[in-house]
């Protein structure tokens, strides 16, 4: 017999048992996809006791199941096929509920996989002639990659499409309730966990989170993110924290906290280090409850203005709590007001001076340990003799008694101690 002849004939006879398989499978779809859900299921962890996803995967199975066959069976060209509604809608859902395309890609592999070890199984049944068998598995073969080479193409782009669609509507929620929660409206609380993904009813610590862009090796929101979560840990958050950016290298967090816990500054400021030194930190007072989520985050707000207005001064970490902080956020309100302050009450120790702002930092402390040079110089690791002698001096420059105007004085000191330039002279 004539090679070519022969190939034509085995090519004929396994073309008529790949029909014959397809017809056969059709008529047993209903269990052929049962059993393929089973074992996706189980193999899919995020899709476990979800009914809903259960229900959209077998449709899913049977409708591609169903296609790829009558594909096989008629000879239907791959590149006319569209991918099944009850597919497409599967990869939707997964989208919305921000389960991973792997997932979605994983069903296709094995779903792939598992169909062809069941038509090797029934051509083995079904024909004796190896030659044939083999061609039609080939076809079968040929056919399925192709096919899922196409469909899976086509949900996963669908899938990306619901996934920016889903997470737009999802952040324009999200974006609402937060705003509705920090004007002090009224809101259903559960509600507003569900869509922040966050409790409300525990104790927070605020922060605003920024980086310098010039500075940032990688994308500054992912940095800030993941500096919201270290943070998170180091104070030993049982739950996760909330992140929201504002742009492109500023973000507003909460960090949730266990009842009573206390915030260890230091600790922080070197969580803040190992960030680098592009990053920055401003923090408010631990809150409690919905009061508390809304008043920590004011105080946040309030000690980034101090730390922005201070600039190059500012720690890496600032504080609402730390002394001085709270005056200079209120005199960052009105530098005109906070400026006249300064000159009024310091006289020639505003000036931006280096040695003068020794100066005012001893008689900060000065003032702080109830003008006690040995408990100065303990706090500052300086002589007594050293202590007083910049305290003289300090008043020296004042012009008067540190007597006069006690509170102003050391509002004026903590106005230039954290808002820095803003608020001084400039040295003669």
């Amino acid at each position: 017999m004539d090679p070519s002849a022969d190939r034509e004939e085995i090519a004929r006879r396994a073309a008529a048992r790949v029909a014959d398989i397809a017809a056969a499978t059709s008529a047993q779809l209903d269990d052929v996809a049962r059993v393929l859900q089973v074992e996706l299921a189980e193999s899919i962890s995020e899709l476990r006791g979800d009914q809903l996803m259960l229900d959209l995967l077998y449709a899913s199975v049977e409708s591609n199941v169903k296609t790829f066959f009558h594909v096989a069976q008629y000879g239907v060209p791959v590149d006319a096929v569209e991918a099944p509604w009850p597919a497409v809608e599967y990869a939707r859902r997964l989208a919305q509920r921000e389960i991973s395309s792997n997932a979605l890609l994983r069903a296709y592999r094995l779903g792939h996989r598992r169909v062809l070890d069941w038509v090797a199984r029934e051509l083995a049944g079904a024909e004796p002639d190896g030659r044939v068998s083999f061609a039609a598995l080939q076809v079968l073969q040929d056919t399925a990659f192709a096919y899922i080479d196409r469909v899976s193409e086509q949900v996963v782009e669908e899938y990306e499409t619901e996934r920016e669609r889903w997470l737009a509507n999802r952040n324009t929620i999200r974006t609402a309730t937060l705003s509705a929660l920090l004007a002090g409206d009224e809101v259903d609380v559960a509600a507003a966990e569900q869509v922040l993904g966050y409790r409300l009813r525990q104790e927070h610590l605020g922060l605003v989170l920024w980086a310098d862009e010039r500075m940032a090796s990688t994308g500054p929101l992912e940095r800030l993110g993941q500096l919201t979560s270290a943070i998170a840990q180091e104070v030993g958050s049982e739950s996760s924290p909330l992140f929201v950016p504002q742009d492109r290298s500023l973000g507003w967090g909460w960090v949730p906290l266990q009842a009573g816990a206390s915030i260890d500054l230091d600790r922080l400021a070197r969580v803040l280090g190992e960030a680098g030194d592009e990053v920055k930190a401003a923090i408010g007072a631990v809150g409690t409850g919905l009061a508390g989520f809304r008043a920590t985050h004011r105080q946040a707000l309030r000690a980034h203005q101090v730390a922005v207005i201070g600039a190059d001064r500012a720690h890496q970490i600032t504080s609402f709590t730390a002394p001085g902080v709270r005056a200079a956020a209120v005199l960052a309100g009105d530098l005109t007001i906070a400026r006249d302050l300064v000159a009024s009450m310091l006289g020639g120790l505003a000036q931006d001076d280096e040695g003068v702002e020794r100066l005012r930092e001893t008689l900060t402390v000065f003032l702080q340990e109830n003008q006690s040079f040995v408990a100065t110089a303990a706090k500052v690791h300086l002589h007594k003799n050293t202590v007083k002698y910049r305290v003289d001096k300090a008043v020296q420059l004042r012009g008067r008694p540190i007597e006069e105007d006690r509170f102003d004085l050391e509002l004026a000191l903590a106005a230039c101690r954290w808002l820095g330039p803003a608020v001084l002279s400039r040295s003669p």
